[in-house]
């Protein structure tokens, strides 16, 4: 399937998006992207997610409502991405929590892998889930990366 993509800079490095005719299908930091074919009817969505991008960094924006999304993923990907989008702004959960918002309790290893293929970086907030214990845990971008996210949302002080 053709893609359009972009590079975004951030103030966590330069970012890779890539959209599909669909919808938004790829928000990652540069170097994890593969090669993708760019395809013109894409570009709406990438051009809507860079303005998004920008005003979230710069503060203006709290949530991604309003992007056409398109991930791939199973459905139980999908279940889970859908759950990490209902964490406010400011909040983070743990994976045991999203687990039984999904209906799966005791699955929160499962949400763990989940989270971890999330396509959609910053746009489907896996950021914001944390440990049991609140305790920051695996992000794909590095826990650098997961530590600013929290601290520009307000949801680490520290």
């Amino acid at each position: 399937m053709s893609h359009a993509i972009r590079s975004l800079e951030t103030p966590l490095g330069r970012y890779v998006l890539a959209a599909r005719a669909a919808g938004l299908s790829y928000v990652q930091p540069e170097g994890a992207a593969s090669q993708l074919e760019a395809d013109p009817a894409a570009l709406r969505h990438l051009e809507s997610a860079a303005r998004a991008l920008h005003a979230y960094f710069e503060g203006r924006r709290s949530s991604f409502e309003g992007l056409t999304l398109a991930p791939e993923g199973t459905p139980f990907q999908q279940e889970v991405w859908r759950a990490l989008r209902e964490i406010p702004f400011g909040c983070t959960a743990s994976y045991g929590e999203i687990a039984r918002r999904v209906g799966r309790d005791g699955a929160a290893r499962a949400v763990g892998s989940a989270n971890h293929d999330n396509p959609l970086g910053i746009v489907v907030p896996c950021h914001r889930v944390v440990g049991a214990d609140g305790a920051l845990t695996g992000y794909a971008g590095g826990l650098e990366r997961k530590r600013w996210l929290l601290r520009h949302e307000g949801a680490l002080l520290a």
